[in-house]
Formats: structure tokens, sequence, C-alpha cells
């Protein structure tokens, strides 16, 4: 035999106050597209591939930070 639980809210109950704000989205269809054609620029320097693929394993933080930064210093995305 199962039963119903009441609702232990009012929904009757008027609210007065609304705490808060909702922020109103800063970006516009102008912002985005500014977005767009920067990432298409980007995309056509790097030569369509901004990072090499796949899954690389670093011993150290270090390593890791190097070959980054090797990575983002050469033009070529396989970092021959």
């Amino acid at each position: 035999m199962s039963q119903v639980k009441q609702t232990f809210a009012n929904v009757e109950e008027q609210i007065d106050r609304v705490v808060g704000r909702r922020a109103r989205m800063t970006t516009d269809l102008a912002t985005a597209m500014k977005f767009q054609r920067t990432a298409l620029a980007l995309h056509r320097a790097f030569g369509h591939r901004w990072k090499a693929r796949g899954v690389y394993r670093f011993k150290t933080h270090e390593e890791a930070d190097a070959w980054m930064m090797k990575m983002l210093a050469s033009s070529d995305p396989t970092g021959r």
C-alpha cells in the first residue's frame, strides 16, 4: 500500500520579493562573429591544425611544459 506524500510548500502563497537578478547575456551576434573571424584566421595561419593529435605521456610536468612550448613555437603541428 503506497501513500502519496503531501507537499510541504504552499503553492498558493504570493511571493513578495525576489533576491538577486539574472545577468543579461553580453555576447551579441556581432561579438560572436568577430570571434569566429579571429578563430578562422588562426585556423588558416596554423595550417588547419592547432595542435598535434594523440595522447602524450610525460614523466614530469617540466617535460610536458617543454613539449607544449615546442609545439606552440613550431609552425609544424607534428613537431618535426
